[in-house]
């Protein structure tokens, strides 16, 4: 990653990623060890360290409990991935095959609760109750909002449903990795809130940006079929609104209907949102988003970090993938 957000921290996300690759030491079986170098391979944005270090740094947190913090909260989102891909049935993320591609159901699952119990074990390491009590309460409403999308979000056109999902999904874990930066900087109970809305707020914007670039992105970059979310039943906010200006569009009917089964309607959908002005009003919105984080972090526009944590908010509507 070559962002300048990323370079007052990539000396700690190594760290981090040398942290994580501890994890599954010798003691522990060869295959366990090989699937979380796949993992590591396989990367990611490692945007949620960065926003530990970042914040972290800002209020001088010390330096190797950031280091375990940073590498609990990737360890966790690594095991959500293991078994949301498990769940989904992809076979490739950011184009590399996934953990479920090579390996039997039953095996992809204990890898993904393993990460789960080594990330609780580094957040453990902190050494602070509140911390582990953040990261228990973040990590249910994770679980809770991917059985909610199972269960009771598909073909459901809401505003209120689809923000709970994607707070739920993603934002929650942002808001963790800010506020638990926060929380091991100061005591300040002012600055933490800060620091949580940050989070969130970026957090929230970045989730809008992947539901719009699954309308508007290369499949081979994005790493799954344009409009795969639709064709699914998962009612995003570029269909949210297209389908608040089109009421009547017969497509929009039907997928309240539950008819998202019917792919080549369902396909038409897509097209129409796409020619639409939907996706650049989910783009407003994800834009509205950073602004509000951006703004809870002007007080501290004199740290060295400030403009670093601009730049990583800006960067969560910039990115095409």
């Amino acid at each position: 990653m070559s962002t300048p957000f990323f370079a007052p921290v990539q000396d700690g996300v190594k760290e981090v990623e040398q942290l994580m690759r501890s994890q599954a030491g010798n003691d522990h079986h060869p295959d366990l060890r090989a699937a979380l170098e796949h993992l590591l391979v396989a990367g990611g944005k490692r945007v949620r360290p960065t926003i530990v270090f970042l914040i972290g740094n800002m209020l001088a947190a010390p330096h190797e409990k950031l280091v375990t913090l940073g590498a609990a909260v990737e360890m966790l989102h690594t095991a959500t991935l293991v078994h949301d891909d498990l769940i989904d049935g992809s076979l490739l993320r950011r184009g590399i095959p996934t953990l479920n591609a090579r390996w039997s159901p039953a095996a992809t699952v204990l890898t993904g609760d393993f990460l789960f119990g080594r990330a609780a074990k580094l957040a453990a390491e902190a050494d602070y109750l509140p911390l582990m009590k953040l990261f228990a309460e973040t990590l249910t409403v994770i679980v809770n909002g991917e059985l909610t999308q199972m269960f009771a979000a598909k073909g459901i056109i809401e505003r209120k449903n689809y923000y709970s999902r994607i707070y739920a999904k993603t934002a929650s874990l942002f808001e963790m990795s800010a506020l638990s930066a926060a929380m091991i900087g100061t005591e300040d109970e002012q600055i933490r809130a800060a620091m949580k809305t940050y989070g969130y707020e970026i957090g929230m914007a970045f989730q809008i940006v992947d539901d719009v670039l699954d309308f508007t992105g290369e499949q081979a970059t994005i790493g799954k079929p344009v409009g795969s979310d639709l064709l699914n039943g998962l009612v995003t906010l570029p269909a949210i609104y297209y389908a608040e200006s089109h009421p009547d569009d017969p497509e929009v009917k039907l997928l309240a209907e539950g008819g998202w089964g019917n792919t080549e309607k369902m396909e038409k959908l897509v097209a129409s949102i796409q020619s639409s002005n939907a996706v650049r009003h989910a783009m407003d919105e994800a834009t509205e988003h950073v602004e509000k984080a951006l703004e809870a972090i002007k007080p501290f526009h004199t740290s060295t970090e400030y403009p670093a944590l601009m730049g990583l908010a800006r960067y969560i509507v910039d990115r095409t993938f």
